[in-house]
């Protein structure tokens, strides 16, 4: 080969080793794509959060409200048998999306003990398009006395705890985003596959007592109103980000390099929060119990709905065995 040949192939080897590298630098930003794409379809986390609960109703609308839902029951096989709403079918949370496509056109509604796992159920059933899917609060609990297991986790932990404060919430701050990577680089299959990982992972919790003991180990943020947040008494150092909007970037004021803990006044909301948490990338977990667990006998909220009370659990029909 004489030089004028080596010169014109190194011409046309140059470009294109360079646009080469220039491709393996270049990196797909999976998360950014997946918040893209939820802002675009209307899946903030106030939407998903949005009347995604129903209570237990009265025992002349029982028949009703049985023949009108799909109700998917997610406790273990032993709690089933000990008792169930007729017509209820019993699957893991994993495989929860497989039987949700069995509804056709009967509106879901997942139950579990508490109303807990079954709203981080139901984030991830609205995540996957089943956007009328609710959950039955406070669970079996509500639903038959014989069933309940709310009244045995009410408690006042934070009553003298130098952990439980009234001081104002810490100024917000602004980190950068989770990293993640898909095998996809669909917005909509990443999407489905965070869904399936998060599904997978099971219901990721911590609980009050942990919290109190040692709240520094972790980013908290306290999802209550400004009143209640004040009123009611938090976590030290807890911030108050709410309504968390992906679309206005508060999302942004969580620290991705920490376990992000949310909890509530029941451990409903924090855990469908903590279900879209880790959808779009944070280490997530919610605080089991919520307000229940750290103050249940705070005069400061005696009359709200969302107080567990043992007069709450009715005595609706239940089914025994498989």
């Amino acid at each position: 080969m004489n030089k004028l040949m080596r010169f014109f192939l190194i011409l046309a080897i140059v470009p294109a080793l360079v646009l080469t590298s220039c491709k393996k630098d270049e990196t797909f930003n999976s998360q950014n794509e997946l918040i893209t794409y939820l802002k675009t379809q209307n899946l903030d986390i106030n939407t998903i959060i949005g009347g995604f609960v129903v209570g237990a109703p009265p025992a002349d609308e029982v028949a009703t409200f049985i023949s009108s839902k799909y109700i998917i029951d997610i406790r273990s096989a032993d709690e089933f048998a000990q008792g169930h709403i007729e017509g209820a079918i019993r699957v893991d949370l994993k495989n929860i999306l497989i039987e949700a496509e069995k509804a056709n056109s009967k509106p879901i509604v997942v139950v579990c003990k508490t109303g807990q796992t079954a709203t981080h159920a139901v984030a991830l059933l609205r995540l996957s398009g089943y956007t009328t899917a609710t959950a039955l609060k406070w669970g079996m609990s509500s639903w038959n006395s014989t069933l309940d297991v709310w009244s045995n986790n009410i408690d006042n932990i934070a009553e003298g705890s130098a952990n439980w404060t009234t001081d104002a919430a810490p100024a917000v701050k602004n980190f950068g985003s989770p990293v993640f990577t898909t095998t996809s680089t669909q917005a909509e299959l990443i999407l489905k596959e965070r869904v399936a990982l998060v599904l997978e992972e099971g219901f990721m919790t911590v609980q009050p007592s942990d919290v109190l003991a040692n709240p520094s180990n972790y980013f908290i943020n306290n999802y209550f109103s400004e009143t209640d947040y004040v009123g009611f008494g938090h976590v030290k150092g807890a911030y108050r980000i709410n309504p968390l909007l992906v679309v206005e970037g508060q999302v942004n004021n969580l620290d991705p390099s920490s376990q992000v803990l949310t909890y509530c006044y029941t451990g409903q909301t924090s855990a469908a929060i903590t279900a879209y948490l880790r959808v779009i990338g944070y280490n997530a977990k919610s605080v089991m119990w919520g307000m229940n667990k750290f103050s249940n006998a705070n005069a400061a909220w005696a009359e709200s709905p969302n107080k567990w009370k043992s007069t709450m659990s009715k005595n609706l029909p239940i089914v025994t065995g498989n």
